[in-house]
């Protein structure tokens, strides 16, 4: 067997890529690149109701746009196709038919109603709910009675009545769950449908997949396909479980704590590898605290540091890795990213006072429109300043021409101030913020009538 590492990122197209999804395929990615291997990329869309062109066109543009390109898979092909399952449907059917013709798996003719009064009933006497075998021993006549009604049997794995399944998972170590406590499960849909379960543990035994990554609500998934595996006497995979991610709440993580998706965070202007960083980090402790281009990620992976707790996301700290990431754009990426047409000056002045697109607006307010109400503490530095500053200033202005140090030196020998008493009122009346890019470069870049209106506005208020 080869020992070429194979991993793989298997999503369901029935929405947008979850950030925990893009974790897990990250975390595939990496482990693939840091030794040689291959990136599988596997859409699920056997859940034909909930599946749908646009949201797997979708995951394609959020992987490319993180970056994590796949090996084989959708557009690119591979030994191992075809690479979306409502297309393996006949790959599905020879192997329930050996299940079947073994005596591995069984129709069952039972209804939804019926299924719920079981499990209604199982748990009213303190049992767990479980399908309690009703169809497993239906004779040939009963089974052909029951179609000859028109119900349309699911197929059943028939799983022992005793022993234990046991596996080595890479995040929780040694898992031992016992046969007896699972009951028989389908594997065939009414529709005649591939469950999950089935289609994929059948697809990473055939594609070759030797470490699958998933979420750790998937643990006691695991044995039900460790079952189907030995019983088809397929190759197992190793399984790993990582922990899921959650709010600051401590939540799963969902559209309620604001952007859960890689979309939602894209159309707001985050940058790939800030996102990237942070999910690195998330139930991953890594040897390298500081930024990492994608490219230096995989020698830098431990699979062996996957956490088993739950990751707390928390945006303040996708925030930090967000305004290094700006950090490194050149100008002329800043204003491909920003959408923005100003001058290299302009880009130059507010990339290291913008985090998100949004955050210019601020800023190209302050050089080319009019300024919004100050607020509350704004406020108070222009009623402390006075108007008589704001006439001075506005003086010196008109003499000076937008020299920031030539300006303040007419204005402290005018005014006797000097330090904050001198440069906040200013930056305060010409740009409506306490804060912000250098006041210097800022200024040549507003128009000279605009600052000077801007001062005599405040000089008019005593």
């Amino acid at each position: 067997m080869s020992s070429t590492i194979v991993t793989r990122f298997a999503p369901s197209p029935t929405g947008s890529l979850h950030l925990g999804n893009a974790r897990t395929a990250l975390f595939s990615w990496l482990w693939a690149r840091r030794d040689g291997g291959r990136f599988i990329l596997r859409i699920e869309d056997t859940d034909v109701e909930r599946s749908n062109a646009q949201a797997r066109g979708a995951i394609f543009e959020d992987l490319e746009w993180l970056g994590l390109a796949w090996d084989e898979g959708p557009r690119v092909g591979g030994a191992h196709g075809p690479y979306v399952q409502s297309e393996r449907g006949a790959i599905y059917a020879r192997h329930f038919e050996r299940l079947e013709a073994e005596g591995r798996a069984y129709p069952c003719y039972c209804t939804a109603e019926e299924l719920e009064l079981a499990r209604r009933l199982q748990r009213l006497a303190g049992k767990p709910p479980r399908y309690a075998g009703t169809c497993r021993q239906l004779s040939g006549a009963q089974r052909a009675e029951r179609a000859a009604r028109g119900l349309r049997p699911t197929l059943r794995f028939a799983v022992p009545a005793s022993g234990r399944i046991e596996f080595h998972d890479l995040v929780h170590g040694a898992q031992s769950f016992a046969a007896a406590d699972i009951g028989d499960f389908v594997i065939r849909r009414e529709d005649g449908t591939a469950a999950f379960f089935f289609s994929n543990a059948i697809d990473d035994s055939l594609m070759g997949v030797t470490h699958a990554l998933r979420g750790d609500d998937h643990l006691t998934n695991t044995p039900r396909q460790l079952l189907i595996l030995d019983a088809l006497e397929l190759r197992r995979p190793a399984y790993g479980h990582v922990a899921l991610l959650i709010g600051e709440d401590g939540a799963p993580l969902s559209k309620r704590h604001g952007s859960a998706s890689v979309g939602d965070f894209r159309e707001r202007g985050f940058l790939p590898g800030a996102l990237l960083n942070h999910l690195f980090r998330l139930g991953h402790a890594s040897d390298r605290d500081g930024w990492l281009e994608l490219a230096d990620m995989p020698a830098h992976f431990r699979p062996e540091h996957l956490g088993r707790a739950a990751a707390r996301f928390e945006e303040s700290q996708l925030m930090h890795w967000q305004r290094l990431a700006v950090e490194r754009l050149s100008a002329e990426e800043v204003g491909r990213w920003l959408g923005s047409s100003d001058s290299r000056e302009f880009l130059e002045l507010v990339r290291h006072n913008v985090a998100l697109p949004a955050d210019a607006i601020t800023w190209s307010t302050v050089v080319h429109g009019e300024l919004p109400p100050l607020g509350r503490e704004e406020q108070r530095v222009i009623d402390e300043a006075g108007g008589a500053f704001f006439a001075a200033a506005a003086e010196a202005l008109a003499r000076t021409g937008p020299d920031l140090k030539r300006l303040t030196e007419d204005l402290k020998a005018r005014t006797g101030r000097r330090g904050a008493a001198l440069y906040l009122p200013l930056r305060v009346a010409l740009t409506g913020r306490a804060h912000g890019p250098e006041l210097a470069p800022l200024l040549k870049l507003i128009a000279p009538d605009k600052a000077l209106r801007r001062l005599e506005s405040h000089a008019r208020h005593p």
